[in-house]
């Protein structure tokens, strides 16, 4: 029997959540099977109306997303199976991508090239509007994957759009799942909104700070079921007392979330279906993080005790993971190490191949995946397979990080996403404008675009390799 310290943990809660009361906020809620056993709040969910943030207050839970909507897939086995392959429900994807399973797919070992980044390779920004149809269109077009389905893990959204749409195939919307499994019988009211645009009532702004002051995020892109979830700290903390609970439908949900996922040689990768395993001190619990433009979030589970803790911010700049790691520490009697790293802030690249990384203050992040980083002698845990035996290079100097590599920090945000485009346009863009948002092309920049991708702008031959 493990002791809990509740009086440890919501020190642990005070002290991480000290957002400054004039600025963006957010929220952590730290729970059990039998309920809420505390809440913190600061800052505002509006610099607009100045409303403070609390644990009501309605946010974009961005890759938390992931395992929500893989239980929605879980649910329904009578449709669509793990072993499934992707051109089983969709045949018009190309062969390379049509081999790949439904599981891998969701577990980030089936090479599926991200979204989000394809666009940008091709000079889309993120305020370029794209619509569900075009960007499935934009995915059977590639012949070619990431690398072989089930070698390596890395973090990709694109294979959640692509089950979205098997799902959507057989008439089956994310957003029914929640109405049915969740808002109606549960209380718990998340929903799935497709575009940043869709209204939402009482949904936050997100915020990010440019440097000189906080500006609202934004994004014209499609979202997927691998970020489209949005609903409140307190939702995000009763779905994961659901999941701790395991009754009625939910029952043995977590373990198949949670469940060790293999690569095609056997090996643990340490990532299941939308959760990663995470170790806090010696006990390895599950959870996973979000971010997106102006929000983070992150939920941590321990299955054992039955215990875990939901956060949610309206700004980007908080290390969700950090704190929610630092609370459960508390709670459960284990210390964490140090976090930070001797590594330069900046952007790092893979001596070869697509991967690239950037670091800032105490984490370390990929897409919208973010992880705290601790000092460890030897180079990269060995809990990550995916960063053993990487070799990185610094490849921008801090202080024009931001600008070559996150040009929204440096670059006005319209008030507006650009009009939608079609699958024609998506795939016509001209090179010149192959680095987006206005930013000169560096030599670092096209030094990395050119390890990166190789496009050929065309829709029936598009191929993108490492």
């Amino acid at each position: 029997m493990i002791d809990l310290d509740w009086a440890a943990a919501e020190a642990a809660l005070v002290a991480g959540v000290t957002w400054d009361a004039a600025g963006p906020g957010g929220a952590a809620i730290l729970f059990d099977r039998s309920g809420v056993r505390a809440v913190r709040a600061a800052g505002l969910e509006s610099l607009a109306t100045r409303r403070p943030f609390g644990a009501q207050s309605v946010v974009r839970y961005a890759s938390v997303t992931k395992h929500v909507f893989a239980s929605f897939v879980l649910a329904h086995p009578e449709v669509i199976a793990l072993d499934d392959p992707l051109g089983k429900h969709l045949p018009r994807l190309a062969p390379a991508t049509a081999a790949v399973t439904v599981g891998q797919a969701l577990d980030m070992s089936g090479g599926i090239p991200d979204t989000r980044e394809c666009l940008t390779l091709i000079g889309h920004s993120i305020f370029t509007e794209t619509r569900a149809p075009d960007l499935l269109a934009f995915h059977a077009a590639m012949e070619r994957l990431n690398y072989p389905a089930g070698t390596e893990v890395h973090y990709s959204n694109g294979g959640y759009r692509l089950v979205e749409e098997a799902m959507r195939a057989h008439g089956l919307t994310f957003d029914d799942f929640l109405a049915a499994e969740l808002r109606g019988p549960r209380g718990i009211a998340m929903q799935a909104a497709e575009m940043w645009t869709d209204p939402v009532a009482g949904l936050c702004d997100g915020y990010w700070h440019d440097g000189t002051g906080w500006r609202i995020g934004l994004q014209g892109m499609h979202l997927s079921a691998a970020g489209s979830l949005i609903g409140s700290g307190n939702d995000l903390a009763e779905w994961g007392r659901a999941l701790l609970a395991g009754e009625g439908s939910f029952a043995g949900r977590l373990a198949a979330l949670t469940a060790t996922r293999r690569l095609a040689d056997g090996r643990a990768t340490g990532y299941g279906l939308g959760m990663r395993r995470q170790m806090v001190g010696a006990r390895e619990l599950v959870g996973h993080g979000g971010s997106q433009p102006g929000f983070k979030s992150y939920l941590l589970l321990d299955p054992e005790t039955g215990c875990g803790i939901a956060v949610v911010a309206n700004r980007d700049d908080v290390n969700t993971s950090a704190l929610a790691a630092a609370v459960m520490a508390a709670l459960l009697g284990e210390t964490l190490p140090e976090a930070g790293s001797d590594l330069i802030a900046g952007l790092y690249v893979a001596e070869s191949g697509a991967d690239w990384i950037e670091v800032k203050g105490a984490s370390v992040t990929r897409l919208d995946d973010e992880v705290a980083v601790h000092p460890r002698a030897g180079g990269a845990s060995t809990a990550s397979p995916r960063l053993r035996g990487w070799s990185w290079r610094w490849r921008v100097p801090p202080s024009s990080a931001k600008s070559a590599m996150r040009p929204r920090a440096t670059c006005p945000q319209p008030r507006s996403p650009s009009p939608p485009i079609s699958t024609a346009a998506i795939f016509a863009r001209p090179s010149a404008r192959l680095w987006p948002f206005g930013t000169a092309r560096s030599s670092w920049a096209q030094d990395r675009l050119a390890a990166r991708c190789r496009c050929n702008r065309s829709a029936a031959d598009v191929s993108f390799s490492r």
